[in-house]
């Protein structure tokens, strides 16, 4: 890949998590750039662990989902070229984020992971996200993997009204 080619695939990188304040996942990240036929599922996974490798984007990994955030030095070096990247593709990023940004947030508010204990049972971490902080997080042990699985599966379904319970349970009197 020519040096120039590399630096347009980061600067996109770099304008779209810049352009959000929540993480976005690898799939979203790497769907958006291969659908419009900038470059393939290979050059997007190669500049992504660039990016992590020389500190500009920050990568965090949930049972299966990677998700990424620009870091100070990210936006530091995009501000230093964005006059590189096309006005064109700014504006396809733009509105592709303007589009999809209730999807996009949502899909990063709720994650559940979990992991195995030094007893051998498992701790699940069921947390709701605003703003890139966690605002409410239940951690909960059971007794084997497929219980931590199913906690986080059904974490995704529940979690509003577990933490509606919760709230209206402590700071609602709990009537």
């Amino acid at each position: 890949m020519q040096n120039e080619t590399l630096m347009l695939y980061k600067l996109i990188i770099l304008y779209i998590l810049d352009s959000v304040d929540y993480p976005l996942t690898n799939t979203r990240l790497t769907d958006f750039i291969v659908e419009r036929n900038y470059t393939n599922y290979f050059n997007v996974q190669q500049v992504l662990a660039q990016l992590v490798e020389d500190g500009y984007v920050s990568s965090e990994v949930t049972r299966n989902t990677t998700t990424y955030l620009i870091t100070t030095s990210g936006g530091q070096a995009l501000s230093l070229f964005l006059n590189d990247l096309n006005p064109a593709i700014r504006k396809d990023i733009d509105n592709y984020l303007k589009d999809h940004s209730y999807a996009l947030r949502e899909e990063v508010s709720y994650p559940a992971d979990y992991e195995i204990t030094n007893s051998g049972d498992y701790m699940t971490r069921l947390t709701i996200m605003e703003r890139n902080q966690p605002i409410f997080e239940l951690r909960m042990s059971v007794p084997n993997e497929d219980d931590a699985i199913r906690v986080c599966n059904e974490w995704e379904r529940s979690n509003m009204d577990l933490y509606r319970y919760a709230v209206m349970k402590l700071i609602g009197g709990g009537h």
